[in-house]
């Protein structure tokens, strides 16, 4: 066997630049991670691989003019798409498809032309698709049932001056896809006006039930 010559990379004079927020993902959608090159200029010839803790296995990786799978990660198998149209503006934004729990976290994104290379890291938050349920049940009770949520929410009940009011009951409980669904009740009194909303949850929901 000949000699094994071993080149060390080194950090390369463009950067890597990702977004300076969280993204935020919706369950069953699909998300592009923007990434790009700055200076401006063509990752065509350059090597990109989007990973998760660790290099390989990766979540996407592009080299040679094409995408390359043999070490990516199995849970992101045709899930992934590096939008190549930006390639020459320098754009080097990757799109997730069937966006899950698991997705949710930090990913780099590394980009290497020769022995320089460059990274950025973003993180990645995933909400779930919730819908919202109001109605009176007697004269008295109010009831909201709200399911699809992620994180887990929490739900309150305000006046129009956006005091909090006490609810009356509340349950939450994980459903089978490990999303969350909630109920909670108040009693209102009569020519009252209650709003309700669900500021805690990772997407904001506000509805207003008013009670005449």
């Amino acid at each position: 066997f000949g000699p094994v010559l071993c080149v060390p990379l080194v950090k390369s004079q463009f950067k890597v630049v990702g977004p300076d927020h969280p993204v935020t993902a919706i369950v069953g959608e699909e998300i592009v991670l923007p990434c790009h090159l700055s200076p401006r200029m063509s990752a065509e010839n350059m090597e990109v691989t989007w990973f998760r803790s660790q290099l390989f296995p990766f979540v996407h990786h592009y080299s040679d003019g094409k995408d390359q799978y043999g070490q990516q990660m199995p849970e992101y198998r045709e899930r992934t798409e590096l939008l190549k149209d930006g390639l020459t503006n320098g754009s080097v934004a990757l799109r997730i498809f069937s966006i899950g729990l698991s997705d949710e976290g930090q990913y780099s994104c590394f980009v290497q032309d020769g022995i320089f290379y460059e990274e950025a890291l973003l993180e990645l938050k995933v909400a779930g698709q919730y819908l919202v349920s109001v109605f009176l049940s007697g004269m008295a009770l109010m009831v909201c049932r709200s399911a699809g949520w992620y994180p887990e929410p929490e739900v309150l009940w305000r006046d129009l001056k956006g005091q909090p009011l006490p609810s009356s009951s509340r349950t939450n409980s994980r459903e089978a896809s490990t999303l969350y669904k909630t109920e909670t009740s108040i009693i209102i009194t009569e020519n009252s006006n209650q709003n309700l909303s669900s500021p805690q949850s990772t997407l904001n929901v506000n509805r207003t039930c008013t009670h005449q």
